[in-house]
């Protein structure tokens, strides 16, 4: 007997840390946050995409997206502002040049799209559902509804209603959708997309925010605002996981801020089924397989045999 089979079988099972989010089964519940990871072949060299659980691509649109002018990214306490405007090969290109390098590898591939029109929306669903490759799709609901006066479809359950019923009619794949904090309550248009056909939803995506120059009295963004992501955004996005998580029945993935396995489990307590991570990965390219691995050591630390004993254990009575 080798001596690493010795030592395991000494250890006992490794605890399984197996999720499921509709349909797609993750072996693992880390998750890499869209627009962060690229289209994963940015980070292949540097993170082993076979130990990840999913990998949430670059935000997608009908064609392709230049994006907003520079600047747009700038450093703030304890997080960044970005504002690079959705910036992307389109879905099309990224099916024929993106994805059969996905193909490869032993990790769920999720397809992020976001739309102007619900129109937009349904081709794009239309189009991943006949993809090869693509495990499930998100749905950004953070974009202005041009028909509907520049609303974010994300802003008004009715909108984000219509938008998840739009892609839902054209796939079967498992649907996530994406939700903004910018709203008062961000548990009604939960409740809104489940009604409408979500499998999943995922929460938080950035706070609005603004950083000046005060020497030249600009904004540091060209753009004026940007969204706010990173540590500072996380106690906002674990308490609307977990307000969500008491409304809805589908599973919740938990995003915002997530650096250290200590801050995954967090969202894992409080009932989420899965985690994203976005900004760590601008630091530390190797921070997912340290969250992925600090989850495992914790469970076994606290002899759990399954990642499901951890999920919602959450206890708020004193």
């Amino acid at each position: 007997m080798k001596m690493g089979a010795k030592s395991e079988k000494a250890r006992g099972a490794a605890p399984d840390l197996g999720v499921a989010i509709g349909d797609m089964v993750l072996k693992n519940p880390v998750m890499t946050a869209s627009g962060t990871f690229g289209y994963g072949e940015e980070y292949a060299p540097y993170v082993d995409l076979n130990r990840l659980g999913a990998i949430v691509v670059k935000g997608l649109s009908l064609d392709p997206r230049s994006g907003n002018p520079p600047p747009r990214i700038m450093e703030t306490p304890s997080g960044m502002l970005n504002a690079v405007g959705l910036q992307n090969v389109g879905v099309r290109a990224f099916i024929d040049e993106k994805l059969p390098f996905l193909r490869r590898f032993d990790t769920a591939i999720v397809a992020n799209i976001f739309g102007e029109t619900v129109d937009e929306y349904r081709r794009m669903a239309e189009i991943l559902e006949r993809a090869e490759g693509v495990h499930a799709i998100e749905v950004n609901i953070s974009c202005p509804n041009v028909k509907k006066g520049g609303i974010a479809f994300g802003a008004r359950p009715e909108l984000a209603a219509e938008a998840t019923r739009g892609v839902r009619g054209e796939t079967s794949l498992p649907l996530i959708v994406k939700l903004t904090p910018n709203v008062t309550d961000i548990a009604e248009i939960a409740l809104a997309v489940e009604e409408a056909g979500a499998d999943a939803v995922s929460l938080i995506n950035t706070l609005t925010g603004m950083s000046v120059d005060i020497e030249t009295r600009r904004p540091h963004l060209a753009n004026v605002t940007g969204g706010l992501s990173g540590p500072a955004i996380r106690p906002v996005a674990l308490r609307m996981v977990w307000q969500v998580v008491g409304a809805v029945k589908i599973p919740v993935i938990g995003i915002g801020g997530i650096m250290t396995a200590a801050d995954a489990l967090e969202f894992l307590i409080a009932g989420a089924s899965a985690i994203q991570v976005g900004t760590a990965n601008f630091v530390d390219p190797a921070s997912l397989l340290k969250i992925r691995d600090g989850i495992e050591e914790y469970l076994a630390c606290h002899k759990m045999a399954s990642i499901a004993e951890l999920i919602g254990s959450l206890h708020t009575d004193w």
